[in-house]
């Protein structure tokens, strides 16, 4: 009886990261300015991945924060390996326009950026963290997937509505150096019952490194991250596009086969045990 009781503590599915990982983590930073391209080489320096949220009308406007003008932006972004994601034409407060406006800002913004820099530009960080259910419910309307906020978890979880996606953190946060300890020296496979992945998530403005001249702590916080096997590194829209995959999968009445759907290979766990389904690809478990 003990064995079997013990059996069933492990009969849910986990979620878990490529190459079976349990962790995760992802940067998300503001507004287009001269400091992100500091940034951008910590990033590059330590095999980091984030994604940066620009405006498209306010090139003009260097004396806010220092904000590079249009083809300083292009020159900064254009190779860098990261992520670019919107932020709203003129940074407005999306929740304090006309909807036909705050559409009409969303829209700008993303076409704009596509035609700028050639590529599907469908992710979004809500500027002043201005948004409502009628923002939401647009935004897919509008091919947006996913939209941050300002909201600190303090947590690791996953967000369940990717268009309310709630950070771990600011980088200015104090128990910063404590969530990194935790993340570093635990692993969430090792939990009896709460066995989900971890994701970290830190946002910001580069030019508040400048403003406070702490530009050590993202440095210290990058090298101390990194280089991790457990972990990996991705920008936000590649975690939503996994999530999303992984939510995908097809599942047969008794539990013990699964279909996936989708373009990418997923891996989840279940009693102890990581398997990988391919895409398109049908797994029995135990196989």
């Amino acid at each position: 009886m003990a064995e079997k009781v013990f059996r069933q503590m492990f009969e849910e599915k986990y979620m878990r990261f490529p190459e079976g990982r349990s962790k995760a983590v992802t940067f998300s930073y503001d507004d287009g300015v001269a400091a992100d391209k500091k940034l951008l080489a910590i990033f590059k320096k330590y095999n980091l991945k984030a994604t940066f949220n620009l405006n498209s009308r306010l090139f003009d406007c260097e004396n806010w924060h220092g904000r590079m003008d249009e083809e300083q932006t292009f020159s900064a972004f254009a190779d860098c390996g990261q992520e670019i994601a919107l932020h709203g034409a003129r940074h407005i407060f999306l929740n304090k326009v006309p909807l036909c406006e705050a559409i009409k800002e969303v829209a700008d913004n993303r076409s704009y950026l596509e035609n700028k820099f050639g590529r599907i530009v469908n992710g979004m960080a809500y500027a002043y963290n201005g948004f409502n259910a009628d923002i939401k419910r647009v935004l897919g309307d509008l091919g947006v997937k996913y939209a941050r906020t300002t909201f600190s978890t303090r947590s690791f979880a996953v967000p369940e509505d990717f268009l309310e996606w709630n950070p771990t953190c600011h980088h200015n946060d104090p128990q910063l150096s404590d969530l990194l300890d935790k993340f570093i020296k635990y692993r969430p496979e090792d939990e009896f019952k709460f066995r989900e992945p971890w994701l970290f998530y830190v946002w910001g403005h580069s030019y508040e490194f400048d403003d406070n001249d702490n530009w050590d702590v993202m440095e210290r916080f990058s090298r101390e991250i990194s280089g991790r096997q457990d972990v990996w590194y991705a920008t936000n829209g590649q975690i939503c596009d996994y999530v999303a995959a992984y939510r995908s999968l097809v599942y047969s009445l008794d539990g013990e086969r699964v279909f996936n759907p989708s373009y990418m290979p997923v891996w989840l766990e279940i009693r102890g045990r990581v398997y990988r389904i391919d895409a398109g690809g049908c797994v029995v478990f135990g196989n």
